[in-house]
């Protein structure tokens, strides 16, 4: 019998190379959304929704992130307006992550309320693609759990219950995880083509590193970024062994296992399972692109560098703007304050 940590290894690397081999075989738009959110749904040792969940799944995504499309008008008429909306969504949907304990839907919504406005500022049809390619990726990273899971079961369908946070931690970092995102997203809308990546990863430090405090955040925040790209920069120079989708699925197998087995604890690490989420997923976002400039001809080195500098800049800003929230919170509360 497989070792059940080892099982949950194997069903990680299963389903994300699996959801690879799909998104890039069907040539879906954004395909490297597909494998992210493959790995945050498979990240929780359950079992996969069934037809009935996957259903109620994607139309409440679909109500959900078309609230993205409602927000463009807004934006380009009441610009100011359409910021303050987009900051009160990113709060709701850190606390459906945090307070619920729906880390990955609250993952994808956040995406709709900052990926789909900012790509309707360059275009509304380019807006509903973005719309549709998180819909399409959430469902085919779900089938493919159910391909993989019954070959990597679990031991048991009981489920660990995270103990839930008080709700005045949640808030805090609710509104922590609105500062750190709203910045990279204005950006954004100034060119949405260079910076669409970065929001993904802004979204990735807001929500899954928002327990973090300022004490270990640059050896999480930071650390995993530059861990990401020396494993984007060695998938790709094995990737040009042979350039094809069946040797692009193989090494996704093998770079995905090993980060899979670093979270689950299969390798022994010195650093946490949050660091190797944030790794592997932040590798993700630095090879999708990648692999999009190359089909179309781009300069890859340099696009690449660019990239993971922004994403470096945008850690650093992550990491100093926890630093002073942290202070502030720590200098309002006073013993005046318990009493």
């Amino acid at each position: 019998m497989i070792p059940i940590l080892a099982r949950r290894t194997f069903r990680m690397a299963g389903v994300v190379a699996m959801t690879t081999a799909v998104s890039y075989g069907i040539a879906m738009p954004l395909p490297y959304l597909a494998p992210l959110l493959a790995f945050m749904l498979t990240a929780a040792p359950s079992p996969p929704p069934g037809p009935k969940g996957l259903m109620v799944l994607v139309l409440a995504l679909a109500a959900a992130l078309s609230t993205g499309l409602v927000l463009i008008p807004v934006l380009l008429n009441y610009p100011v307006v359409g910021v303050l909306l987009i900051g009160v969504g990113l709060f709701f949907s850190t606390i459906i992550s945090i307070g619920l304990g729906k880390g990955p839907v609250g993952v994808v919504l956040a995406v709709g309320l900052t990926m789909i406005p900012a790509a309707g500022m360059m275009d509304y049809g380019l807006a509903v693609g973005v719309l549709q390619a998180l819909l399409l990726a959430v469902t085919i990273a779900v089938l493919c759990q159910w391909l993989v899971y019954p070959l990597f079961p679990e031991d048991s369908p009981a489920l660990e219950v995270a103990a839930p946070e008080a709700p005045q931690t949640v808030h805090w970092l609710a509104m922590r995880a609105a500062i750190i995102v709203l910045p990279p997203v204005m950006l954004a809308f100034s060119n949405p083509g260079l910076y669409m990546p970065v929001i993904l990863k802004s979204l990735l430090l807001a929500q899954q590193d928002n327990r973090l405090n300022a004490s270990i955040a640059g050896r999480e925040l930071v650390g995993s970024t530059v861990m990401a790209g020396v494993l984007a920069i060695l998938f790709w120079f094995a990737l040009q062994l042979s350039p094809t989708l069946w040797f692009f699925v193989l090494w996704m197998l093998l770079f995905c296992g090993f980060g899979a087995a670093k979270f689950y604890g299969v390798l022994t690490s010195r650093f946490t399972p949050s660091f190797w989420q944030n790794t592997v997923v932040t590798m993700f976002i630095l090879l999708g692109p990648a692999v999009q400039d190359s089909a179309s001809g781009n300069d890859v080195y340099q696009a690449f560098a660019v990239r993971l500098g922004l994403f470096i800049a945008v850690t650093l800003y992550a990491w100093l703007a926890i630093t002073l929230l942290e202070r502030l919170r720590a200098g309002t509360v006073s013993p005046v304050g318990n009493l």
